[in-house]
């Protein structure tokens, strides 16, 4: 059992990372740390393996965290994961120094950052790397935490492939709005099956899936609320339709970007 300590001072991430780790098999959050103080002080009492140590927060900053942890007497050093929203070269060598482990570039996704802590736990040898985003989204709010935010909101179970397929689904809608317009079917499912190895059909229906199983046992007044749904008539039993789910949380995500 890997164990993880999360220090960040964005209380919601915070809360989504715990959440998110818990329900992996082979790992356990011990502990949250919303300044650098606390971190050091949960590194001392609770020996975490991970920790996962954003670089900006109050009273002590992650790179304040690094320094003090260099003349603590600890009885086993625990990996360090640095997320981040900025990764110069200079910054890298500062903390690789320091003895970070590895980098997360912000915005990141959860099932990389958990398969980057299940490689760098106890009795891993892998050498600092460092994980760049694969591809460009709006300064600001990090749109793959918004949309993680949002559909943890809507009560989609991460572990369902719709999940992830509905996650890229918005995230590729943000970035080029002309998907919504060419149709699902003829160019934005064709994109995600080619990404994912699997069928138009298989992405399509394990959207439709993750919707339902909001609608039926999550958010549903948080669905009907985004899509407009609670002004229809049966509105009981007419589920949201995916390109509408998908075009109302890529028009939530616009207005928070513009609004951060």
């Amino acid at each position: 059992m890997v164990r993880i300590l999360i220090a960040d001072n964005n209380i919601e991430l915070c809360r989504i990372l715990e959440e998110f780790l818990h329900r992996q098999e082979d790992m356990e959050v011990i502990g949250l740390a919303y300044n650098g103080e606390q971190a050091l002080a949960k590194i001392q009492e609770a020996s975490p393996d991970v920790v996962i140590l954003d670089l900006t927060m109050p009273q002590l900053d992650g790179i304040g965290v690094m320094e003090r942890l260099q003349t603590m007497e600890l009885s086993r050093r625990p990996r360090i994961i640095i997320l981040t929203a900025f990764a110069k070269d200079d910054m890298v060598r500062l903390l690789t120094n320091m003895g970070a482990d590895y980098f997360v570039v912000k915005p990141f996704d959860l099932e990389v950052l958990v398969d980057r802590i299940r490689q760098f736990a106890p009795n891993s040898d892998l050498t600092v790397k460092e994980e760049r985003p694969s591809y460009y989204l709006p300064p600001g709010p990090e749109p793959e935490i918004l949309i993680t935010e949002l559909l943890h909101h809507m009560g989609v179970p991460p572990h369902f492939k719709g999940y992830t397929y509905l996650r890229e689904a918005v995230l590729m809608v943000c970035r080029n709005r002309r998907l919504m317009g060419g149709g699902l079917s003829k160019e934005l499912y064709p994109r995600l099956a080619e990404k994912y190895g699997t069928t138009v059909g298989g992405v399509e229906a394990a959207i439709r899936n993750a919707i339902n199983s909001a609608w039926r046992k999550g958010n549903k007044e948080f669905l009907e609320g985004l899509t407009g749904s609670l002004s229809w008539p049966e509105a009981e039993d007419r589920l949201p339709t995916n390109s509408l789910v998908i075009a109302k949380l890529a028009d939530r995500i616009s207005l928070e970007l513009r609004a951060g």
